[in-house]
């Protein structure tokens, strides 16, 4: 990059958060995918108007921007691709405003999610959505990519706690949008555009927060089944029974050997699946939801149901779930990590039709995820340095795309597009999607400049 552009960024944001070296702009260049793209410069803001006054000049001189967290994504949507200006939001990362009264937030984009949890929690409020890397990742990430977890089937995933937002747009401006209350309909709903966005509109500074009241009471069950349609009964027989579950994950035979490998955690390898089911409310709510889903999955045929009597025991039976990620490591050196969505009654189909994909092209295929809202982590473990085995794996990845729409689902139900997912959006946006998709992003970035390549492969 031109000394005097860096002179510029420098001049704004000051020498210590302009990064040079090669070995500063490596840290920067890759998310979870381990997919990379080196930007030309890695620049720190610390408050909006710096941010504003950046992308002035990128967008004076044609200079990619691209928005970054903690880069925890899975679908490569923080990859300067084409190098630029890696626009890092990790020390705008304050509380500024927390109105108990209301139950709204004002939060900046770099703050942690699992940090901004538990201040609000402090004054017995609660934010519920919790993509699994909560420690790590931060809240203007998960607003970029629209993060869930598993409390969406309760609760719902970022975009129903966000109430406006403040954005710097491709030319610099400020715009401020949503409101700080419960109702507002004026205009077009600017905030969900925002929302799910990934950087390609513009640069999220700060967002309102709605929050709610934090929970009394929590339990937690596991029910372990030998086959995997008695599982799905179970999951529809509680929802049929008035219970939503604040998490209802799901673990298949291959993560359940996976774990076991990994932990030793005394599941039973032969079970087809394994459900975690957790509720909260006040004390006595929270006691006869748990005896009932126990007694539902055991109806249904679970040979085990396990209820957690304390946070101990609850937090040896969630060790199991989070213990999945880790242990994939273990199988092969590359993971190729989907999460598609389909209606929680087709979860059978999905898992059977995954076996079949699994078969078809040799590859090792682990599923997990949030079966109470039919989101499935599809984990397809192979070798990045075998040519032939990435080929089988590519073509496997567009097959799973194409039986989950097929089953009236979704090719991403938390992830994002990114880069990963960018070829196959035609297929459940259409045409006409496409095209209206494309005209939006014109309108916002007529130059491209702002996070260029991703969710759209081209304008």
């Amino acid at each position: 990059m031109k000394r005097d552009l860096i002179k510029k960024l420098t001049d704004i944001s000051g020498r210590e958060n302009v990064l040079i070296s090669d070995e500063d702009r490596i840290c920067y260049s890759f998310d979870a995918t381990g997919r990379t793209g080196i930007p030309d410069i890695v620049v720190k803001p610390k408050v909006a108007d710096d941010v504003s006054e950046i992308v002035k000049i990128a967008h004076k001189e044609g200079i990619p921007i691209v928005p970054r967290g903690a880069g925890t994504g899975f679908a490569g949507g923080s990859i300067p691709i084409h190098g630029g200006i890696a626009l890092v939001m990790t020390d705008m990362n304050h509380l500024v405003d927390l109105d108990g009264e209301n139950m709204i937030a004002v939060v900046e984009p770099g703050m942690v999610t699992y940090n901004f949890q538990q201040e609000v929690e402090k004054r017995g409020l609660f934010y519920p959505p919790d993509p699994a890397s909560l420690k790590v990742c931060t809240i203007g990430g998960n607003a970029g990519t629209c993060a869930g977890g598993p409390r969406a089937i309760k609760y719902g995933v970022t975009r129903d706690y966000i109430l406006g937002l403040d954005v710097v747009l491709p030319y610099g401006e400020m715009l401020h949008t949503g409101v700080r209350t419960a109702k507002g309909v004026v205009g077009y709903d600017l905030t969900r555009l925002m929302v799910g966005s990934e950087g390609t509109l513009g640069v999220i500074t700060r967002l309102n927060v709605r929050l709610i009241p934090l929970p009394e009471a929590i339990k937690t069950a596991l029910a372990v089944f030998k086959k995997i349609d008695d599982a799905s009964n179970s999951i529809s027989k509680i929802i049929a029974s008035r219970i939503l579950p604040s998490s209802l994950e799901f673990m298949d035979q291959a993560a359940i050997g996976c774990v076991e490998n990994y932990i030793h955690a005394g599941l039973p390898r032969d079970a087809e699946a394994i459900l975690l089911i957790e509720v909260d409310g006040d004390e006595i709510s929270v006691e006869r939801q748990i005896a009932k889903i126990g007694e539902i999955c055991s109806h249904s045929g679970a040979g085990e149901v396990r209820i957690a009597k304390n946070d101990t025991e609850r937090e040896f039976l969630w060790n199991a779930r989070r213990a999945v990620s880790p242990a994939l490591g273990h199988l092969a050196p590359t993971k190729i990590n989907e999460d598609i969505t389909v209606p929680r009654n087709r979860v059978p189909d999905i898992i059977r039709r995954l076996k079949q994909i699994s078969e078809k092209y040799r590859l090792n295929i682990v599923n997990f995820g949030h079966a109470g809202d039919g989101n499935i982590h599809v984990n397809i473990m192979t070798d990045r340095r075998n040519e032939e085995e990435m080929k089988r794996a590519d073509e496997a990845v567009g097959e799973i795309f194409k039986a989950t729409l097929e089953l009236k689902g979704t090719i991403s139900g938390e992830h994002g597009i990114g880069i990963t997912k960018s070829r196959y959006i035609k297929d459940e946006l259409g045409e006409t999607g496409i095209e209206v998709t494309k005209r939006i992003k014109r309108v916002f970035d007529p130059n491209n400049i702002m996070n260029p390549g991703k969710i759209l492969d081209h304008m």
